[in-house]
């Protein structure tokens, strides 16, 4: 009986803290109203975010009213990945509204839609050419809220420094600062002042201050909305791409790192095991991809390395920006594109992916098994990374524990593929299009488009949930709420 109360006790508090988020969603279909006095045409759309607006707001605040003793609870780690499980599908339907009402898409493209906003994939089915701005607009707001972690954002205020099992849950294991609320904080000041400093940045090269204000949000956010059809190589612009560049980097890098980088500790960042990996990584891969595929294609060496550092760091950084379609790409090419996608961005940043940390103590840990064998029985020898705050001695429950996420990753990977397989595409088309929708990333070879069969479209829109929120926060919410439901009801 008690243990009936204190499950029913524990969900009020979980419906108030999704309430909550309702609510901050329903506030945020209102910001792309905000450019009706520059786009006054766009009028007729107003209703088209009202609505849903009062209806989150409402039933939020409905919701938000069942939160009780709020400021002495401390949420753990499963039912921090409930109200994150909860709150990202509660604001998948409510962003999808827009889209709905609207009738510019129907209700499966308008979830893949919102799925690929919110998740900062950038995967699209719709035509920014036809769109208008406030829609365009939104969909960067869902990237900017989605980016820097939906229920983090909302919530920090409330729960304080109880809630780290919310941090955790939305795949924070950095923290910047020992208190919870300020690393998050901070976050948001370090989120918001790379986007401001990519507007100001993108204006002064050239571009429309519209475009500025989405492309700065899309490349932090490591999201890869665009509005414009051809995406970055719309402008054809050396500056424009530089910024692009910069801006990816910097939205794929560990938040805790940048910490270290905002103190001056420029060493003990470019220290930091995952940094290092990352540089490495596109170092070995960018003259390869350039020398072997794209030099002979693009008619010169400096074009060739200047389309593989932008392609390969886009994919790499999770963003999904390219100046350049793949229609004409070979097959090593699209192979190294494959690769750098399921590896993914920094752990505890907006990127997808397996992550850049967890690959890097997988190849850490196989060059510690050959030394073993190289080294005298009786040596005793520490494993460490280092990591932004400093060295981690990684244990063997840490290596089974990184070794089960990939191979989960990769289980989920081969079933995205067969999917699609079934539907008809290639095998090649197949492994590229999961790869980005999975890793967040958002490139495409032409798979994902507003006639895809829905399948297709739900099959990219499971992968690009799991791969933000990450496998096993899914998984063991999901796990939990099922087993708490069978409890209470063999309990009535």
């Amino acid at each position: 009986m008690l243990y009936t109360e204190l499950i029913k006790e524990r969900y009020q508090l979980i419906v108030g803290y999704v309430g909550t988020i309702i609510i901050g969603i329903g506030f945020a279909l209102l910001l792309p109203l905000l450019l009706l006095p520059v786009y006054s045409q766009e009028a007729n759309e107003t209703a088209y975010f009202i609505i849903p607006s009062l209806i989150a707001i409402c039933l939020g605040y409905v919701m938000r009213r069942k939160l009780k003793c709020v400021k002495e609870v401390t949420l753990t780690l499963q039912e921090g990945g409930v109200i994150v499980l909860l709150a990202w599908i509660s604001a998948t339907i409510f962003c999808a509204m827009p889209f709905i009402i609207s009738g510019k898409l129907n209700f499966t493209q308008a979830v893949f839609e919102a799925v690929s906003g919110l998740t900062t994939t950038g995967l699209s089915v719709v035509d920014v050419t036809k769109t208008s701005h406030i829609f365009l607009m939104w969909r960067s707001i869902m990237q900017f809220i989605g980016g820097a972690g939906l229920a983090v954002i909302m919530l920090s205020a409330i729960i304080g420094p109880h809630g780290l099992g919310l941090y955790n849950a939305e795949a924070r294991s950095d923290k910047l600062l020992p208190n919870v609320a300020k690393s998050t904080k901070l976050i948001m000041i370090i989120y918001t002042g790379y986007i401001l400093s990519g507007i100001i940045l993108y204006i002064l090269a050239g571009m429309p201050w519209f475009d500025a204000i989405n492309h700065s949000i899309a490349a932090v956010s490591t999201g890869g909305f665009s509005t414009r059809a051809e995406s970055i190589g719309a402008y054809n612009s050396l500056s424009i791409e530089l910024i692009t560049l910069i801006l990816m980097i910097l939205g794929t890098i560990n938040f805790a790192a940048h910490y270290v980088l905002l103190k001056g500790q420029i060493k003990k960042f470019f220290q930091i095991g995952e940094i290092r990996f990352m540089f490495f990584l596109l170092a070995f891969i960018v003259p390869l991809v350039a020398f072997f595929s794209l030099t002979r294609l693009y008619g010169s060496i400096s074009q060739g390395i200047r389309v593989a550092i932008f392609e390969l760091t886009s994919a790499l950084s999770t963003t999904g920006f390219s100046t350049v379609g793949y229609t004409n790409w070979n097959g090593f090419a699209i192979f190294m594109m494959i690769v750098v996608m399921l590896i993914g961005g920094g752990a505890g940043s907006t990127a997808g992916g397996i992550k850049q940390y967890r690959v890097y103590v997988m190849l850490k840990s196989l060059v510690w098994n050959i030394k073993s064998y190289l080294l005298p029985k009786n040596s005793v020898r520490q494993d460490y990374v280092v990591r932004p705050d400093g060295k981690f001695y990684v244990s063997s429950e840490h290596k089974i524990e990184t070794s089960n996420f990939i191979t989960l990753y990769i289980l989920t990977y081969i079933i995205g593929i067969s999917i699609l397989l079934i539907h008809g595409y290639s095998l090649q088309d197949a492994m590229f299009e999961i790869a980005s929708s999975l890793g967040t990333v958002g490139l495409s070879v032409g798979v994902t488009s507003a006639d895809a069969p829905s399948m297709v479209l739900w099959t990219e829109s499971f992968g690009m949930m799991l791969g933000r929120l990450e496998f096993f926060v899914v998984f063991f919410a999901s796990m939990k709420i099922i087993k708490d439901i069978k409890f209470m009801i063999k309990r009535r």
